[in-house]
């Protein structure tokens, strides 16, 4: 790997095997890094990153303003979201399983069994989350299957730093991102539509806005909500 500079910006440049050259914005701070084919000299490496300086420059700005969340300790009375509301932690040990249940509409009542390390907390969290993701998904899919006429063939849930969904079109493949389960739930169908549209059209283009405004003539709101939502912190590597 080694670095060249344009326009005053630095880019990370890695040589490989590969017939196209790709070019990712990554957080927290917009760190670009560039994987080119391995016949590519600097100079094409810069003309094709000159003609994507507007679209780096907008992805770095909305990296900046992003607001996260600080790191989360799981300690009794931290603040944890589930589906857009704010709740209270509540850490109990037990004889036994796990367990996660709602009090009140305001408590995360957590059930750990006695012995746990530190880890354990958050492990439980993490698998009680991706368990109400699981059981909300389906109805959706099959909801709007109909609507935008595709059939979805796989669906999945994982933890992903830079989208909050992903998609194979030749598959027919979605993914969502497991920090869903912590935005409203109108943001997980909006992600959800939005996924399906794109085993339609692929691209973030003219097509594509038609047919979101189509399906979900409100799309562009819900996607405001969402990143404007807070993220969860993240150690970032790479």
């Amino acid at each position: 790997m080694h670095r060249i500079t344009v326009a005053g910006l630095e880019f990370d440049v890695i040589q490989k095997k590969i017939k196209h050259l790709h070019l990712g914005v990554y957080p927290p701070d917009g760190k670009v890094r560039i994987s080119a084919p391995s016949g590519f000299d600097d100079e094409a490496v810069r003309l094709a990153v000159i003609s994507k300086l507007g679209w780096i420059r907008r992805c770095q700005k909305e990296y900046r303003e992003q607001v996260r969340q600080s790191p989360r300790e799981y300690l009794p009375r931290e603040s944890h979201y589930f589906f857009g509301q704010r709740y209270l932690l509540n850490i109990t040990e037990q004889k036994g399983k796990s367990e996660v249940l709602i009090r009140n509409k305001s408590v995360i009542d957590m059930y750990v069994p006695q012995g746990s390390d530190s880890r354990k907390p958050e492990q439980i969290l993490s698998g009680w989350y991706r368990k109400e993701l699981k059981a909300r998904i389906p109805s959706l899919i099959e909801k709007w299957e109909p609507v935008i006429g595709v059939k979805v063939s796989k669906w999945g849930v994982k933890k992903m730093k830079t989208k909050w969904g992903s998609c194979n079109p030749e598959a027919k493949r979605i993914w969502v991102n497991l920090e869903l389960a912590k935005k409203p739930e109108i943001c997980l169908e909006y992600i959800i539509v939005h996924e399906m549209v794109h085993l339609l059209e692929r691209n973030h283009n003219g097509h594509f806005r038609e047919l979101m405004d189509k399906f979900m003539p409100q799309w562009q709101l819900y996607r405001d909500e969402l990143n404007q939502s807070p993220l969860a912190h993240e150690n970032w590597a790479y």
